[in-house]
């Protein structure tokens, strides 16, 4: 084993364009797939992907996700989206438009979500499920402890520096979480305080996002700004507060910088996003165009060439098999 931070990929593998409130849903992304996996194994890279209901019932994902487990290329894990998943049991007069996360239904009615998106995953794929990612980011501690009673190892939810006040689910509903103040590193989930390391054998996997600080007069303003109003929303164009490791078209200075520093902060994992439908040109809000997508593969080309050495490429799961369990776990 290296010393060398892991480098892992995680793609939300759902339907195009799943930020729309229609409820016709299709899946012709999946057929943008096997460019990206080609590009993750030009550079031996392994992602995870990560799969939404809709995308499962997709014969061409079908297709695609058994092509990778057979060639053991990459990890199948497991998306949820609520207003997709059954047992439908809606929650508003247009679930497909508020979009409640999976924590604003009754446990009972999680966890048989949970149940049925994990067992049509290994019937069709003939394998275990033990990766996650909550949709829409949205984790607690009953969805953490469903998750440790239906076999998963890892999941991927938190946004460090990350609140999500401003997001909206179900009206009334649980949500929405709160990650400000949670650890960047990976951690084994303590279930009555997600937020904290403890002995459970879930591993909560931070997505990568550092806090980058401001300075001279963009600093000044944030100060005088607040976290709302058009001046706050301004300065975070120009100068954001934080960085994701995740392309949006014109970060690409952002991520490089970011992967090149992260080997020398101590860090034991820098994890990438992206929407599957982002690969598709008009599959998502943010890669509209053609010439859009055939940047964002020029951003993704470059990365992936950094990091090809000094970093060590993994799966959710195969990460997890790295860190070590608690002592009284072990």
């Amino acid at each position: 084993m290296t010393n060398n931070p892991a480098f892992i990929i995680t793609i939300d593998v759902e339907a195009d364009d799943a930020w729309n409130g229609s409820t016709e849903v299709t899946a012709e992304n999946a057929a943008f797939l096997p460019r990206f996996q080609e590009l993750c194994e030009k550079y031996r890279l392994r992602p995870t992907y990560l799969v939404e209901w809709a995308m499962a019932q997709s014969p061409a994902f079908r297709e695609f996700g058994q092509a990778v487990i057979t060639g053991k290329t990459a990890e199948l894990g497991m998306h949820l989206h609520s207003w997709t998943t059954p047992p439908h049991r809606p929650l508003t007069e247009a679930d497909h438009r508020h979009k409640p996360f999976l924590i604003d239904f009754p446990p009972a009615v999680m966890a048989e979500k949970v149940k049925v998106i994990t067992g049509t995953l290994e019937d069709v794929f003939q394998m275990p499920v033990t990766s996650h990612r909550a949709g829409r980011w949205m984790l607690d501690e009953t969805y953490a402890r469903i998750l440790v009673e239906h076999g998963y190892l890892v999941d991927c939810s938190v946004t460090p520096h990350i609140s999500w006040a401003g997001t909206r689910g179900a009206p009334g509903g649980r949500g929405p979480c709160d990650y400000s103040r949670f650890p960047e590193q990976p951690y084994f989930v303590d279930l009555q305080d997600i937020g904290k390391a403890g002995v459970s054998p879930l591993l909560e996997v931070p997505m990568t996002i550092v806090r980058r600080p401001r300075a001279g007069w963009l600093g000044r303003t944030a100060g005088l700004a607040g976290r709302s109003g058009l001046a706050s929303r301004v300065v975070n164009r120009l100068s954001p507060e934080v960085t994701w490791m995740r392309p949006n078209g014109r970060n690409r200075r952002q991520l490089l910088d970011l992967a090149r520093t992260a080997r020398t902060q101590g860090r034991q994992h820098v994890e990438f996003m992206i929407h599957s439908s982002e690969l598709m040109p008009g599959g998502s809000p943010y890669f509209r165009s053609r010439r859009s997508v055939e940047g964002l593969y020029a951003d993704l080309e470059a990365l992936f060439a950094c990091v090809a050495s000094g970093y060590d490429p993994m799966t959710l799961t195969e990460f997890h098999a790295r860190v070590n369990r608690p002592a009284t776990q072990a």
